[in-house]
């Protein structure tokens, strides 16, 4: 289990909190395995009985970490090896109550992922983003279909597509989110939250969460998107992109067709 993933279970709730806030809570490889892990773990005990995941600092999440990224568009590393699979493919097939706390920046993935938890609550003044097309790549974590599912198709592509920021009052009254809250009131709102759900019949909880959410549907589209996305990160528009970030400079598309 890395450093980088802090996981706890206190009345019968695993508490997952990201934990590098020096990085803005980016997600390495090693990350991703570990929230597997620890998403299993939760699957698999009969202690826990609800999620809750939140972070350390004052970011959610800045996403994947681009240095993964980077090393798969130059060639030094294969899609193949990185493990946020492991994390989007237990997201996928989670049947218990999952709770997430967000505040401050949340970008891509740290987006995506909500689209899996049960309960979110933000921060009025968090900044959420998706922008999969500025780094020339696609929607990751099933949010191709979760997300224009929730809110419809214009304002899903505006999403993926212009990767423009929106607050936590917006992402909340998209439906998003359960409730945009003051920054100070997130954490402790989602933790009583998860104890609420603790306290229910887990096999009610579960039954109901199977009736709502076709995971092996969630899978299939996940699997796609990722076969999508390693192929992406191989073209030229996503090692202009990453150079350009890297470069602090604004990408040139324009010399692509």
């Amino acid at each position: 289990m890395t450093q980088h993933v802090r996981v706890s279970i206190d009345d019968h709730i695993m508490r997952i909190t990201l934990a590098r806030p020096e990085k803005k809570n980016a997600l390495t490889l090693e990350m991703y395995t570990a929230l597997g892990a620890a998403l299993d773990q939760a699957e698999a005990d009969p202690k826990v009985r609800a999620v809750l995941l939140d972070s350390e600092g004052d970011v959610f999440s800045a996403g994947n970490d681009l240095a993964d990224f980077a090393a798969v568009a130059a060639g030094t590393a294969n899609r193949e090896d990185m493990t946020a699979r492991v994390f989007l493919e237990a997201l996928a097939r989670g049947q218990k109550p999952y709770v997430a706390a967000v505040r401050g920046l949340a970008v891509g993935i740290g987006v995506t992922l909500l689209m899996h938890c049960d309960l979110v609550y933000v921060a009025e003044d968090a900044r959420l983003s998706t922008p999969f097309a500025n780094l020339g790549v696609v929607p990751e974590a099933g949010s191709s279909w979760l997300i224009p599912a929730r809110i419809g198709y214009a304002r899903a592509y505006a999403m993926f597509a212009l990767g423009e920021a929106m607050d936590g009052r917006t992402f909340a009254s998209l439906g998003l989110a359960n409730a945009a809250l003051p920054a100070a009131e997130v954490q402790a709102k989602a933790l009583a939250a998860a104890k609420l759900l603790a306290g229910k019949p887990i096999g009610a909880l579960r039954e109901m969460k199977k009736l709502m959410r076709d995971s092996a549907a969630i899978a299939a589209i996940i699997k796609h998107e990722s076969e999508i996305f390693g192929a992406r990160l191989k073209t030229p528009e996503a090692a202009e992109a990453l150079r350009a970030f890297a470069e602090r400079r604004p990408p040139n598309f324009l010399q692509f067709s």
